[in-house]
């Protein structure tokens, strides 16, 4: 079935990858000093990949639109980040941590990336705590772990409810470093517009400097992508604002396939919308589950006060469901149960989309540990909250204070509110094993490939996957392209490649400042967004998919007629930048509803209505719909389905069950 190589290593699975790296192509360090390498995005995957080539001896140039690499949106992950190392003695291995990824990934993941993933995991820990990483340690001072959902081991690290902000630290401080003694170049506040193809492979970018306006033209022998998700195609969304898919879809318009666009992950501890105001949504960390159990009341419209319904007539849906994970079940399975449970008249709030996470029971439950650790016995209940809220402040402090500054209520005495929210995109540019994509020379890291969570990934494996890919992987895996490279001079910017890039891309900007409409950049963003919801969210089917890729094309129509664009092209101009963003989410909202009609099956977070077990649980077809999606573009915004078969050697596929 597969009409596309992923350059998969023989041998068996748990080989695969020291094989490869024994018998790699390698540079040298005389050559590596003359090899130019670009990188765009300084977040976990770009500023570990940064770091880790220029310390290799490559020449690179490190692009972000930010003021600095420290404002990458990696900054805001906050539960933590998976490792096999078994600090727990619960069971866990570097199998389990796979079978778990791809388990959770309902079987729409690749094999050999998945245990390739789970083999470097505990690298990286020890990576991070040799960087000075403030990772949480018990009090004999072992590193901690917690729980996170689909998994029933603690191999969770953490920092706090901040683990994003300080391995993005970390990376940083190693970036730093490295620009410190001159073998990184850093670009802040510029944006890739395009990639720089000659002879077939990616030779370089053109970027715009933010600040002036500037259109620049950079060679690089490579090209690296590590520029985070698309969610905020609708949006509303748990991604920073300036999170966009802008320099995945150039690469994707110059022949780099797009995989499973349509598998978008739902989480299901967001911080309810509160009106049409909001431009962003705040999630609470999944971590907060291990701790907090979720709940309805048991009767419809219930209007009184969470502290006023009596144990007996709560629910504790995903307990009662799910009895083996209770409230740590997938993101997808817990978001779904949320969204039945509102749908059927049981949402709580003044909305009534949302359900309660309550933390009186463990909080209680660690005030009597900590109570009996000072020789009290038999503490009152008093004592019990005060103690264990000391406990829950010290693991997740900053979590409740954000919930506090933003909803007005205290979360220690009164349960959060919560409800799903789009937060993370498991689609993304296809890439083989080695991490480029269908264009030579051009690779993807992160969140911006597809390569590791199959249709739903797990919580703490983003941070995983990003520094995997950035630290230990791409090292590797780009030394054997660029092995014969060696004898390829830099190409200098003014060649008809890089004239051609440039004009494609200051057309495009000229063209939106020229069309002066009526309408804002964020009146078609924000209809995209609702489009995108309602049709292609938690839930999709065939009539709704049908509807939104109509009402997309004409969107994108009256866009290109009517959208404002004030100001000139030749400075600085934030909406120029949302405009070009919004151009390519519209593009890329089509292909997404396109792929998941196309899907008819539920896998995940692509859940077709049509598809779904008697207890509403997603169904599959293996049958049929065992393989990655890799779209190429094609003039006139139209897309070619390409099929990468996945084969299952080491894991029995079956139905999931997290009861």
């Amino acid at each position: 079935m597969s009409d596309i190589n992923s350059n998969i290593p023989e041998g068996d699975l748990t080989s695969k990858w020291t094989k490869y790296k024994s018998s790699v192509p390698l540079v040298n360090p005389s050559n590596k000093r003359t090899i130019e390498v670009i990188i765009v995005g300084s977040g976990l995957a770009g500023a570990s990949a940064a770091a880790t080539l220029a310390e290799m001896g490559y020449k690179v140039k490190c692009f972000c639109f930010q003021d600095s690499p420290r404002r990458a949106h990696s900054i805001a992950a906050q539960g933590g980040i998976n490792a096999a190392k078994n600090y727990q003695n619960d069971g866990d291995s570097i199998y389990r941590l796979f079978y778990d990824t791809i388990k959770g990934g309902d079987y729409r993941a690749r094999e050999a990336n998945v245990h390739r993933l789970a083999e470097v995991s505990a690298n990286i820990i020890d990576q991070c705590v040799a960087q000075g990483v403030p990772l949480a340690r018990e009090y004999g001072g072992l590193l901690d772990n917690r729980s996170f959902g689909g998994t029933q081991v603690q191999r969770t690290f953490y920092a706090a409810g901040q683990t994003g902000q300080q391995l993005l630290l970390g990376a940083y401080s190693a970036l730093e470093r490295q620009i410190g003694m001159g073998k990184v170049e850093m670009f802040t506040r510029h944006e890739m517009l395009e990639v720089v193809k000659i002879d077939g492979k990616a030779r370089g970018i053109i970027a715009r400097n933010l600040i002036t306006g500037e259109i620049e033209r950079h060679f690089g022998h490579a090209v690296v992508l590590g520029t985070g998700g698309y969610g905020n195609v609708f949006y509303l969304s748990t991604n920073a604002m300036g999170s966009n898919v802008t320099a995945a879809w150039k690469a994707h318009k110059q022949g780099a396939y797009f995989a499973n666009p349509c598998y978008t992950q739902i989480h299901p501890t967001c911080i309810p919308v509160s009106g049409d105001h909001q431009s962003k949504l705040t999630l609470m960390s999944e971590s907060l589950r291990n701790d907090g159990r979720i709940w309805v009341p048991k009767k419809k419209d219930d209007n009184r006060k969470a502290s006023e319904i009596p144990e007996d007539e709560r629910d504790y849906y995903l307990e009662r469901r799910y009895p083996a994970f209770g409230n740590l079940v997938p993101r997808d399975v817990a978001s779904r149960a949320a969204k039945e449970r509102c749908d059927a008249g049981y949402g709580v709030g003044a909305s009534k989309l949302a359900v309660y996470l309550d933390f009186k029971a463990n909080t209680e439950r660690y005030g009597k540990i900590e109570a009996a650790k000072a020789g009290n016995h038999n503490p009152d209940k008093e004592t019990c909250m005060r103690l264990g809220t000391a406990v829950i402040k010290e693991k997740y402090g900053n979590l409740f204070d954000m919930y506090a500054q933003i909803t007005g209520e205290n979360p220690y005495e009164t349960p959060m509110r919560i409800y799903p929210a789009v937060h993370y995109t498991m689609g993304g540019l296809w890439v083989d094993y080695n991490l480029m994509t269908s264009v030579p020379g051009l690779y993807c890291t992160g969140e911006a490939n597809f390569s590791d969570h199959g249709a739903n990934r797990l919580g703490a494996s983003a941070l995983m996957q990003g520094l995997a890919d950035g630290y230990f992987v791409l090292p590797y895996t780009i030394g054997a392209y660029l092995s014969k490279e060696i004898s390829t001079k830099a190409i200098p910017t003014d060649h008809p490649a890089f004239v051609e890039a440039e004009v494609r891309a200051v057309g495009i900007l000229n063209t939106l400042i020229n069309i002066k409409g009526t309408k804002s950049v964020d009146h078609f963003h924000k209809r995209l967004g609702n489009i995108m919801w309602e049709k292609c969210g938690m839930a999709r089917n065939e009539k709704g998919l049908n509807e939104a890729i109509q009402e997309i094309r004409a969107l994108r129509e009256e866009f290109w007629k009517d959208v404002r664009v004030p100001g000139a092209a030749n400075e600085l101009n934030p909406e120029l930048e949302k405009a070009g963003r919004v151009a390519d989410f519209i593009e890329l909202g089509e292909l997404m509803c396109i792929d998941a009609l196309n899907r008819n099956e539920s896998c995940g977070g692509h859940f077709r209505e049509e598809y779904q077990t008697e207890e509403g649980e997603a169904l599959r077809d293996d049958e049929n719909y065992a393989y990655v999606a890799a779209w190429e573009f094609k003039e006139g915004v139209n897309f070619e389905l390409h099929k990468e078969e996945l084969k299952f050697e080491n894991i029995k596929v079956a139905q999931r069950s997290y009861k």
